[in-house]
């Protein structure tokens, strides 16, 4: 589903469609195995309801599981989706994937986000945050 594009991103194409609700969604089974893939760290038991950081064209937004969007379908809420160039959804889109160091960095500007699986040291950086998931795994 996602595969190695940059440095801070993982590149993937997602249906993208509308949400009533106030977060960005996608199924919970795919947000399930891409959080543990790409920010779980093998060390003990970690939360794997983390929020997933994802860009569309050049909005920024945490992305939340939830088992009634369909599979490979990012749900945007109206307010997201009216700032992208999409006119008729859904319609299939390139969307970035943030990898873990990127994904801290992002969701720190998200005020009362928690970033549970996700901590950052008091010196900015995370003994966790190194990347060697080249592919994901998705």
């Amino acid at each position: 589903m996602f595969e190695a594009f940059s440095r801070n991103y993982y590149l993937g194409r997602l249906y993208v469609t509308p949400t009533d609700g106030d977060h960005a969604l996608m199924h919970s089974d795919q947000h399930e195995r891409i959080n543990e893939a790409v920010y779980a760290t093998g060390d003990g038991v970690e939360p794997l309801d983390t929020p997933l950081v994802m860009k569309l064209e050049t909005q920024h937004f945490p992305v939340h599981g939830d088992a009634a969007v369909p599979t490979d379908t990012l749900a945007l809420p109206e307010s997201v989706l009216a700032d992208t160039e999409i006119k008729n959804p859904p319609s299939l889109r390139e969307v970035l994937l943030a990898r873990r160091e990127c994904a801290t960095q992002l969701l720190s500007l998200f005020p009362g986000l928690e970033c549970a699986g996700l901590t950052q040291q008091r010196d900015g950086t995370d003994s966790r945050l190194g990347d060697d998931f080249p592919g994901a795994g998705t």
